[in-house]
């Protein structure tokens, strides 16, 4: 419902492997790559196993909601 109009602007003869120019509104993403190429899949995790393994979250109470 969010694309609008689709455009091939490569490698048509590919079919739906072509490469799209797409009109969206109204949609919704989350951007993972960075323009340096960084993904935020592995970068995230990383991060985060770090601050548990180093015991930053040991004293967060969990409460139940």
């Amino acid at each position: 419902k969010a694309i609008k109009t689709a455009k091939v602007v490569g490698f048509a003869d590919m079919g739906m492997e072509a490469i799209y120019e797409f009109d969206v509104v109204d949609m919704p993403v989350t951007v993972a790559v960075d323009a340096g190429g960084t993904s935020a899949h592995i970068t995230g995790p990383a991060e985060w196993q770090k601050k548990i393994a180093t015991g930053e979250f040991k004293n967060i109470g969990v409460v139940a909601a």
